[in-house]
């Protein structure tokens, strides 16, 4: 996963020419990069369970083809 370049300094700037005061600009940058990090946190915990999955299908899948080709080769 690549990491998102956010550049707060400039987002600052952008919100103090917009009105704001600088401690209710550097809050809002501040909870912009928490909610972020939760984010990208969330997006790693799901492929994890993401990639759980896939190899327990996988290995189901891989026992059930075992199963099949015993049973035609115990009947053939």
């Amino acid at each position: 996963m690549t990491a998102t370049t956010f550049d707060t300094h400039k987002f600052i700037r952008r919100l103090r020419s917009a009105g704001f005061e600088e401690v209710q600009a550097e809050a809002l940058v501040s909870a912009f990069n928490e909610t972020n990090a939760a984010r990208e946190l969330a997006i790693k915990f799901d492929r994890k369970a993401l990639e759980a999955n896939l190899i327990k299908w996988a290995f189901g899948l891989l026992l059930t083809q075992a199963v099949v080709i015993a049973m035609l080769v115990k009947f053939l």
